[in-house]
């Protein structure tokens, strides 16, 4: 059985036209150009999700792979979570995106499959506010809780309050906004790069969070509900260290998949940590993470029951 914070099933998109997206490059500090061919550097990405599926499944979690062959100019396709999330009780929210050219990543079989595979409810789809300049880019901006009903969103042009606030409404969580600043000085562009909740505890940056006051708030909040608070560096966010996901395995096995860059800037008293409540399974993806995502990104979880 999966627990209510780590999903036993995900979705996953196999990019084959990955590159680093222009259109998100403004504001995010962690995308990077390889300055190889853009052939190589697509194959290359195309292995590296090859392999993080294929450890995904070893491990018991059911993974559904679909094809992005690119015919949308669809770069960041590799990193679903943004446009769509699911929830229990069937529930089923479609996002607005800030970049033109990741509103074409939405895609309907995505949403047949979910209904004809799991017990789907409703689908809720805030997407046309992208006409009035709105953008809340699914667990990308908001870092859910779902088992205290808390979604911490770190503010930013790609995570509108005015969202947030309607999604907290319809979908029962608290929200909990932070300002914050990157070592660049920008504000950090998704929350799940900085932040990753888990059933036992939490990684998450500290010091990127603005207010000194908001920040002491937001540990206390994960300590009061249970959680285990691990402080990342700013260094340690730059590889991906935030961008972690728990899922569940086989016989309830607790799992967090994050990339090997982002466990080799770990500690070993932060390695301890995290193994006392859940294996680490690292891969490599360092040619994605040119994206300025790593292995959260890549992965939507599905919170659905299946279907008999």
């Amino acid at each position: 059985m999966a627990l209510i914070q780590a999903p036993a099933a995900v979705i996953m998109i196999r990019p084959w036209k990955f590159f680093s997206n222009p259109e998100t490059a403004a504001d995010n500090a962690f995308q990077a150009e390889s300055g190889r061919p853009s052939c190589e550097v697509a194959l290359q990405a195309r292995q590296e999700f090859d392999n993080v599926v294929d450890m995904v499944q070893k491990c018991g979690i059911k993974v559904h792979v679909f094809d992005d062959f690119g015919e949308k100019n669809t770069p960041d396709s590799v990193f679903p979570n943004n446009w769509i999330s699911t929830h229990s009780g069937g529930h089923v929210a479609l996002y607005p995106m800030c970049s033109l050219n990741r509103r074409g990543e939405r895609r309907t079989d995505v949403i047949e499959m979910l209904k004809s595979q799991y017990r789907v409810q409703d689908v809720v789809d805030f997407s046309g506010l992208e006409m009035d300049g709105l953008y809340l880019e699914g667990t990308g901006a908001m870092v859910l809780d779902n088992v205290n009903r808390i979604a911490y969103s770190a503010k930013s042009n790609r995570a509108s309050e005015v969202i947030l606030e309607r999604f907290c409404s319809q979908f029962l969580y608290e929200p909990m906004a932070f300002n914050t600043k990157h070592a660049s000085g920008k504000a950090v562009y998704h929350t799940n790069v900085m932040m990753c909740v888990c059933s036992d505890y939490a990684l998450v940056c500290l010091e990127m969070i603005k207010n000194k006051i908001r920040r002491v708030v937001i540990k206390q909040r994960l300590i009061d509900c249970g959680l285990e608070v691990i402080n990342l560096s700013f260094a340690q966010v730059d590889n991906f260290a935030g961008n972690a996901i728990e899922l569940t395995g086989k016989k309830g096995q607790s799992y967090l998949f994050m990339s090997l860059r982002a466990k080799n800037s770990l500690t070993e008293e932060q390695l301890n940590k995290i193994e006392l409540y859940s294996k680490i399974i690292a891969v490599n993806v360092e040619t994605i993470e040119l994206g300025g995502g790593s292995i959260r990104c890549m992965m939507a979880g599905i919170h659905l029951n299946p279907r008999n």
